[in-house]
């Protein structure tokens, strides 16, 4: 990938950032998993209420850089090269991040492994469940437009698809299920960060 594009597409997407939070001394990158429809991005907003960070959304940045979205191969590997190095700039100068993506496969997680180590971030990760009838209702919500602050695409067609390809997370996370309450979940997130 061009470096000089990168670049270009690292400016585009932090105009879409708004407001930063202070810098801290040991930022947290919090890495949330889950297939469409689970609630990670409902999960994310939650967290970053209680735990000061900028979220990366991926379904949100990639339609910063592409308006109306293919979500072909080529184009999802421009957004996560430009979705990285935002993470690795906003780590670098201590702001904490929280990166909402499906993030199914380990080997699609390990550079955000890496980018954690290198930057010496407190890596948290999270899996997001919900259950399948759940999952199916929200889905046909958002095919209805029902919630405005959904910014994904992604619907139970998707979601039946996606559903094969996950793997298991292979370090310690933390699971989370959106059907039930999240604050507990959230309080012991809040707490690693700062610990």
């Amino acid at each position: 990938m061009d470096s000089q594009r990168v670049a270009s597409d690292v400016r585009e997407l932090k105009k879409a950032l708004g407001e930063l939070p202070e810098p801290v001394v040991k930022p947290a990158f919090v890495i949330v998993s889950g297939l469409p429809g689970t609630g990670k991005s409902y999960f994310s907003r939650k967290l970053a209420e209680r735990l000061p960070s900028v979220v990366i959304e991926s379904d949100a940045l990639r339609k910063q850089l592409f308006p109306t979205p293919t979500y072909s191969a080529e184009e999802s590997h421009r957004l996560f090269a430009a979705c990285h190095r935002l993470i690795e700039d906003l780590l670098g100068s201590g702001t904490s991040v929280i990166l909402d993506a499906t993030n199914l496969v380990e080997h699609h997680r390990e550079p955000l492994y890496r980018i954690a180590q290198r930057l010496q971030a407190k890596l948290i990760l999270v899996q997001v469940e919900a259950p399948r009838e759940l999952v199916r209702q929200r889905l046909q919500g958002r095919a209805e437009g029902v919630n405005r602050e959904d910014k994904s695409d992604a619907g139970w067609s998707i979601y039946q698809r996606m559903r094969n390809r996950v793997e298991r997370i292979s370090r310690n996370y933390f699971a989370v299920d959106t059907s039930r309450d999240i604050t507990p979940v959230i309080d012991k997130i809040v707490r690693e960060a700062k610990r």
